[in-house]
Protein backbone atom coordinates (compact mmCIF):
# COMPACT_ATOMS: atom_id res chain seq x y z
CA UNK A 1 0.00 0.00 0.00
CA UNK A 2 2.24 2.53 -1.16
CA UNK A 3 1.22 5.98 -0.17
CA UNK A 4 -0.89 5.75 1.98
CA UNK A 5 -1.37 6.31 5.73
CA UNK A 6 -0.56 3.64 8.28
CA UNK A 7 -4.16 2.65 10.39
CA UNK A 8 -2.04 3.84 13.07
CA UNK A 9 0.07 6.95 13.53
CA UNK A 10 2.99 5.68 16.04
CA UNK A 11 4.37 8.81 17.83
CA UNK A 12 7.05 8.81 20.37
CA UNK A 13 8.17 11.84 22.51
CA UNK A 14 11.86 12.32 24.27
CA UNK A 15 13.80 14.51 26.01
CA UNK A 16 17.58 14.55 25.71
CA UNK A 17 18.68 16.33 29.51
CA UNK A 18 19.64 13.57 32.16
CA UNK A 19 20.23 11.36 29.77
CA UNK A 20 23.80 9.93 28.28
CA UNK A 21 24.11 9.73 24.69
CA UNK A 22 24.39 5.78 24.66
CA UNK A 23 20.75 5.61 26.91
CA UNK A 24 19.41 8.43 24.32
CA UNK A 25 20.13 6.71 21.46
CA UNK A 26 19.11 3.00 23.09
CA UNK A 27 15.65 4.37 23.88
CA UNK A 28 15.03 5.60 20.26
CA UNK A 29 16.37 2.14 18.61
CA UNK A 30 14.06 -0.40 21.01
CA UNK A 31 11.56 1.89 20.67
CA UNK A 32 11.59 1.74 16.95
CA UNK A 33 12.19 4.89 15.84
CA UNK A 34 12.89 5.64 11.89
CA UNK A 35 13.23 9.75 12.22
CA UNK A 36 13.85 11.75 15.37
CA UNK A 37 11.61 14.88 14.69
CA UNK A 38 13.31 18.12 16.79
CA UNK A 39 11.09 20.46 18.15
CA UNK A 40 13.18 22.70 19.58
CA UNK A 41 12.97 26.36 19.09
CA UNK A 42 16.34 26.40 20.01
CA UNK A 43 18.85 23.31 18.69
CA UNK A 44 22.45 24.89 18.73
CA UNK A 45 22.47 25.93 22.32
CA UNK A 46 26.14 24.66 23.98
CA UNK A 47 23.67 23.44 27.45
CA UNK A 48 22.31 20.60 24.73
CA UNK A 49 25.60 18.54 24.79
CA UNK A 50 25.60 15.87 22.22
CA UNK A 51 21.93 17.22 21.33
CA UNK A 52 22.86 20.39 18.86
CA UNK A 53 21.89 20.47 15.75
CA UNK A 54 25.19 19.30 14.01
CA UNK A 55 26.25 16.36 16.29
CA UNK A 56 22.86 15.50 16.64
CA UNK A 57 22.01 15.26 12.72
CA UNK A 58 25.44 13.17 12.78
CA UNK A 59 24.49 10.21 15.51
CA UNK A 60 21.33 9.65 13.95
CA UNK A 61 22.48 9.30 10.88
CA UNK A 62 25.07 6.47 12.16
CA UNK A 63 22.10 4.88 13.87
CA UNK A 64 20.04 4.81 10.50
CA UNK A 65 17.48 7.69 12.36
CA UNK A 66 16.16 10.21 10.08
CA UNK A 67 16.96 13.68 11.66
CA UNK A 68 14.43 16.85 10.77
CA UNK A 69 14.38 20.00 12.70
CA UNK A 70 10.75 21.35 12.79
CA UNK A 71 10.37 24.96 14.45
CA UNK A 72 7.29 25.25 13.55
CA UNK A 73 5.68 22.64 16.40
CA UNK A 74 8.37 24.79 18.64
CA UNK A 75 6.77 27.87 20.81
CA UNK A 76 7.71 31.06 20.04
CA UNK A 77 10.56 32.87 21.68
CA UNK A 78 7.98 35.56 23.41
CA UNK A 79 5.62 32.31 24.63
CA UNK A 80 8.52 30.42 26.29
CA UNK A 81 9.93 33.62 28.10
CA UNK A 82 6.73 34.48 29.64
CA UNK A 83 6.45 30.81 30.61
CA UNK A 84 9.98 30.64 31.99
CA UNK A 85 10.76 34.07 33.32
CA UNK A 86 7.41 34.90 34.45
CA UNK A 87 5.52 32.70 37.02
CA UNK A 88 5.52 29.58 34.96
CA UNK A 89 2.12 29.23 34.83
CA UNK A 90 1.65 25.32 33.22
CA UNK A 91 -2.21 25.86 32.23
CA UNK A 92 -1.80 29.11 30.69
CA UNK A 93 1.35 28.20 28.55
CA UNK A 94 -0.29 25.02 27.80
CA UNK A 95 -2.95 26.74 26.27
CA UNK A 96 -1.50 29.26 24.53
CA UNK A 97 0.97 26.95 23.40
CA UNK A 98 -2.17 24.75 21.68
CA UNK A 99 -3.77 27.98 20.45
CA UNK A 100 -0.59 28.40 18.25
CA UNK A 101 -0.62 25.13 17.16
CA UNK A 102 -4.19 25.86 15.71
CA UNK A 103 -3.56 28.70 14.68
CA UNK A 104 -0.66 27.43 12.34
CA UNK A 105 -2.56 24.53 11.44
CA UNK A 106 0.02 21.92 11.99
CA UNK A 107 -2.99 18.81 10.99
CA UNK A 108 -2.95 20.14 7.57
CA UNK A 109 1.21 21.02 7.41
CA UNK A 110 2.16 17.30 8.33
CA UNK A 111 0.52 14.44 7.16
CA UNK A 112 0.79 11.24 9.85
CA UNK A 113 2.90 9.39 7.47
CA UNK A 114 5.64 12.13 8.04
CA UNK A 115 5.53 11.25 11.94
CA UNK A 116 4.37 7.42 11.89
CA UNK A 117 7.43 5.97 13.81
CA UNK A 118 9.21 9.64 14.60
CA UNK A 119 9.72 10.18 17.89
CA UNK A 120 9.29 14.20 18.75
CA UNK A 121 12.05 15.68 20.40
CA UNK A 122 12.81 18.21 23.15
CA UNK A 123 14.54 19.21 25.84
CA UNK A 124 12.45 18.24 29.21
CA UNK A 125 13.57 14.80 30.56
CA UNK A 126 9.80 13.79 31.41
CA UNK A 127 6.87 14.79 29.01
CA UNK A 128 4.31 16.32 31.50
CA UNK A 129 5.23 19.78 31.33
CA UNK A 130 6.86 19.76 27.91
CA UNK A 131 5.55 21.26 24.93
CA UNK A 132 6.09 17.80 22.77
CA UNK A 133 3.42 16.11 24.44
CA UNK A 134 1.05 18.41 23.75
CA UNK A 135 2.00 18.66 20.05
CA UNK A 136 1.41 14.89 20.00
CA UNK A 137 -1.81 14.96 21.83
CA UNK A 138 -2.77 17.66 19.67
CA UNK A 139 -2.11 15.83 16.20
CA UNK A 140 -4.47 12.67 17.69
CA UNK A 141 -7.32 14.89 18.85
CA UNK A 142 -7.00 15.97 15.19
CA UNK A 143 -5.86 12.95 13.40
CA UNK A 144 -8.23 10.11 15.33
CA UNK A 145 -5.62 7.01 15.06
CA UNK A 146 -2.45 8.08 16.85
CA UNK A 147 -0.05 5.77 19.49
CA UNK A 148 1.73 8.50 21.79
CA UNK A 149 4.34 6.69 23.69
CA UNK A 150 6.99 8.45 25.60
CA UNK A 151 10.47 7.12 25.72
CA UNK A 152 11.87 7.58 29.10
CA UNK A 153 14.69 5.78 31.60
CA UNK A 154 13.33 4.18 34.89
CA UNK A 155 12.90 6.92 37.64
CA UNK A 156 15.28 6.12 40.46
CA UNK A 157 14.49 5.86 43.83
CA UNK A 158 15.49 8.21 45.79
CA UNK A 159 16.95 7.49 49.33
CA UNK A 160 15.43 8.57 52.27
Amino acid sequence: MLGTAPLTTRIATIGFTRKSARDFFRLLREGGVRSLIDVRLNNVSQLAGFAKKDDLAYFCEIHGIRYVHRPELAPTRALLDAYRKKDGDWDAYARSFLMLMREREIEKKLRPEDLHEGCLLCSEDRPHRCHRRLVAEYLRERWGSVDIRHLLLPQRRRRA
